[in-house]
């Protein structure tokens, strides 16, 4: 099909924008670019989607998420409130991620990706956890991810707070899924290894792991020194820096995914470096925990590579760029910093993430790359051009704007409906599978 009649935001350096533009969408891919009358007349037996003036862009990508924390919206926790970063995780996400069963699992994966769809999320790194119903759980996200039509890579969370049996299963469970979903016959699905934190981790199970994830051809997706916990256990215990420990296990490395970074020094920057590591920062989420705030501009001074990630937080990109900028400037009390590098990593270091565990180029609208892309439902009323493209997403766009979505080059949302799924029988038994949990905690 030809998707054409829009304002072409490629977020390709060398063809930024083109005001009345369209795409050529053939065998999953992006056959070709172009003005939309240049296009509609090189194409003309082409089934063509007008999007009437509206915005086209790269689909969103979201390189940290947490799927099985979906249930807990809406859910009224009895006791004392949680009064720092441990508290949070003891008295909720640690009792809910025991009460969740494999249809738990899967239908806060549906609730989920339908959220990403609707936001214009095109690529999800999940990073589960549901110990007591662990075997097979990914292929309940996958199932999902399946029927829903999304690009999504998934792992596991290896800890020991639950015991050496579970812990074991969980090494078993990302193993057996990168197994499978990591061929070359399908670019949809992909696997990594995961593993909570430092402190939920001993040196056998750290051993066990690094084992375990030898000729796998993939990176760890691991939380690292979100809480003070975190860095205090690692001291006390170990003697070392939480960086410094998990280097000890070649936990780092040009594909991993280490998440958060908040609690770490000059030393542990140069590691993370020296390693060519992939950094998360997950403003919203730090900011809601009340953990602190990553050292970005001096991450990003060295050049690792950062993406935006949302914890679980939301599944709206757009909204944790306009967080992102913000907290930047307010943490370091300069209203200069934050905007260029808030941006660069949404909407450029998270398509080079993506791209480490899918075949082709995504989050960029170029001739060949892969047709994940989003409608937007945007009419400025300041002139939009090359210059001020970043301006205009930030400050004028939301994931409530998408109106379609469009990945592997089909429509998974068109007009604001989704395709692919009966969505609202789904959240129907959604609500009501979520509510049988809810009476178990």
């Amino acid at each position: 099909m030809i998707l054409g009649n829009g304002v072409v935001i490629t977020l390709d350096k060398n063809n930024p924008i083109i005001q009345s533009g369209a795409i050529l969408i053939k065998n999953g891919k992006i056959g070709d670019v172009g003005e939309s009358e240049t296009i509609l007349k090189k194409y003309p037996d082409e089934i063509f989607e007008d999007v009437k003036g509206q915005v086209i862009m790269p689909g969103m990508i979201n390189p940290h998420h947490h799927i099985y924390s979906a249930f807990a919206r809406g859910l009224a926790f009895e006791g004392e409130p949680p009064l720092n970063f441990k508290e949070i995780l003891e008295r909720v996400w640690w009792r809910l991620d025991k009460k969740l069963n494999l249809e738990d699992t899967k239908y806060s994966a549906y609730g989920t990706y339908i959220e990403c769809i609707r936001n214009g999320v095109t690529t999800v790194f999940d990073h589960h956890a549901s110990p007591y119903h662990l075997e097979n759980s990914l292929d309940m996200l996958a199932e999902a991810a399946k029927d829903i039509g999304i690009r999504s890579c998934m792992c596991y969370e290896v800890s020991d707070r639950d015991g050496e049996e579970i812990c074991n299963k969980g090494i078993e469970e990302n193993v057996r899924f990168i197994k499978k979903y990591n061929t070359k016959d399908q670019n949809m699905l992909k696997g990594m290894f995961g593993l909570h934190a430092s402190f939920t981790l001993s040196d056998e199970t750290m051993k066990k792991c690094q084992k375990a994830i030898k000729n796998l051809g993939v990176g760890y997706h691991v939380h690292v020194a979100e809480g003070y916990e975190d860095l205090v256990d690692s001291k006390e215990k170990y003697g070392l820096r939480v960086v410094e420990r998990l280097d000890k296990y070649e936990v780092f490395g040009p594909k991993t995914l280490a998440v958060h970074c908040i609690h770490i020094d000059d030393n542990e920057i140069n590691i993370l470096k020296n390693r060519e590591c992939n950094v998360i920062h997950n403003p919203e989420s730090n900011m809601g925990n009340a953990v602190g705030c990553a050292p970005i501009l001096k991450m990003n001074e060295k050049g690792i590579t950062l993406g935006l990630g949302t914890d679980g937080f939301t599944s709206d990109i757009f909204e944790s760029l306009k967080v992102g900028n913000i907290l930047q400037k307010y943490e370091n009390r300069d209203p200069s910093v934050g905007f260029n590098e808030i941006m660069k990593m949404g909407l450029e270091n998270n398509r080079k993430i993506a791209e480490i565990y899918f075949d082709g180029e995504l989050g960029v609208i170029k001739k060949g790359a892969l047709a994940d892309i989003i409608v937007v439902e945007y009419t400025p009323f300041t002139e939009l051009n090359e210059k001020n493209i970043y301006g205009h997403i930030l400050f004028g766009m939301s994931g409530k704007s998408v109106i379609s979505t469009i990945i592997d080059g089909k429509f998974i949302m068109k007009n604001r409906d989704i395709q692919t799924v009966d969505e609202k029988e789904i959240l129907k038994k959604s609500r009501e599978v979520s509510k049988k949990m809810w009476s178990r905690m």
